[in-house]
């Protein structure tokens, strides 16, 4: 089976319109499937944007709404996956969540993941933290997970996903200025130190009180980046080499030699 290719959309959309959000989709799903890919990865709350402030209760919707539907209709249209961040609305209290929802290119609704580590005080306010680490998907012949911007900054995080076989993690994210080092070096070593590819999929550029510094890239589980964005808009593909993370899990002894006894004061 050949190794995929996945293409991740740097953009920050139109910020506030749904519509708007769902035409840069559609055009950027356009580019990726032309280019081979067979999944999209979009940042974090592309569906709505990310400062929308006082807008998140109207603007969130349940995990089948109408913005998911429109997102199966490009995914069935273009023939590729897709992986969009959105405000889910749970329906149950007014529980509103900051989520991302992979979409298989048949516009099947594959897996629903709610972000469990909430950054600041615009996220504390609005969404409540997602209870579940660990979602995880399959698709052309790799597991797929899903976690969202800071989650992946917890290292505990990231080593359940591979104990629990994970191949390539998906990180919609909405990272701003000055924490560059999270693209440029955490998400490498993540990569490595978990033996797995993260994709990390940013915004960019000023949006509200905040600036989105780009950088978006696929890592491999060797450490090294596949695939780099700068800091504009950006539609970058890289290849999830099979054989590479075969051999690489092979070579790495860092999950075979953990001692979790040693651990339980972690938790």
């Amino acid at each position: 089976m050949p190794s995929p290719r996945i293409a991740l959309l740097q953009s920050s959309g139109r910020p506030g319109s749904v519509a708007g959000n769902l035409a840069v989709l559609d055009e950027a799903a356009g580019r990726a499937a032309d280019a081979g890919a067979a999944l999209l990865v979009c940042p974090e709350m592309f569906l709505t944007g990310y400062a929308i402030g006082d807008d998140v209760p109207r603007l969130a919707e349940p995990a089948d709404g109408p913005g998911a539907g429109a997102v199966a209709e490009i995914a069935v249209r273009h023939g590729l996956a897709v992986l969009y961040g959105y405000p889910e609305a749970a329906g149950d209290g007014g529980r509103i969540f900051n989520a991302a929802q992979l979409v298989g290119a048949d516009g099947t609704r594959l897996a629903n993941y709610r972000k469990t580590h909430l950054f600041g005080d615009f996220e504390q306010k609005w969404f409540t933290p997602g209870e579940h680490p660990v979602v995880q998907a399959e698709l052309a012949g790799l597991r797929l997970g899903i976690m969202i911007c800071y989650d992946v900054e917890f290292p505990e995080n990231v080593r359940a996903h591979a104990l629990a076989g994970t191949d390539l993690l998906l990180v919609p994210t909405a990272l701003m200025h000055p924490f560059r080092f999270v693209p440029e070096s955490l998400v490498p070593v993540r990569a490595f130190e978990s033996q797995m590819y993260v994709a990390y999929a940013n915004r960019t550029g000023q949006e509200g009180a905040f600036e989105f510094i780009g950088l978006s890239c696929l890592a491999g589980p060797d450490g090294a980046t596949r695939a780099r964005a700068g800091h504009g808009e950006e539609l970058v593909v890289g290849e999830v080499d099979r054989e590479l993370l075969h051999a690489s899990r092979e070579a790495n002894p860092y999950l075979r030699d953990r001692r979790p006894g040693l651990y339980a004061s972690l938790a």
